[in-house]
């Protein structure tokens, strides 16, 4: 039986390799944060994922359940805005929630800034620059 020998080098990439195959999975797993219970849709539950893509971009999806139309909040409302604190110390809206089936919400974003809090609201207007007052969901700051 013939054996091959392997040089000092390409052992140490192999090595190399079976070392990022094997941790690479779990550098990627996603953040999942839990929003805190909401006093305005006590009901809603859900959480937030944050990820990172190979460019370095963020990866935000959000999914509740139990959030109530936006129609039946006191007093009524017209949508529901995501806001995210980014580490910079900004408020950004990045989108506003379509409206749910079955009271589930699924919400992606992508972005290049470093969330450190999401939060929902209910507004009258989606195109608002500051969030309002009715904080429906909010996660507790991410990175402490």
């Amino acid at each position: 039986m013939k054996t091959t020998r392997f040089s000092a080098k390409t052992r140490k990439l192999f090595l190399g390799i079976l070392t990022v195959l094997l941790i690479l999975p779990f550098s990627l797993q996603a953040q999942k944060i839990p929003f805190a219970q909401s006093s305005v849709v006590p009901a809603a539950e859900g959480y937030v994922k944050i990820s990172t893509d190979r460019n370095k971009n963020n990866i935000i999806k959000i999914r509740i359940k139990n959030l109530a139309k936006i129609d039946r909040l006191d007093p009524a409302m017209k949508t529901y805005i995501v806001w995210m604190l980014t580490d910079r110390e900004t408020t950004m809206n990045i989108g506003r929630i379509n409206s749910s089936k079955g009271l589930k919400v699924s919400f992606d974003a992508v972005s290049s800034f470093k969330p450190i809090k999401i939060f929902i609201t209910a507004e009258v207007n989606e195109s608002t620059k500051e969030p309002g007052e009715k904080i429906v969901l909010s996660t507790d700051n991410f990175y402490n």
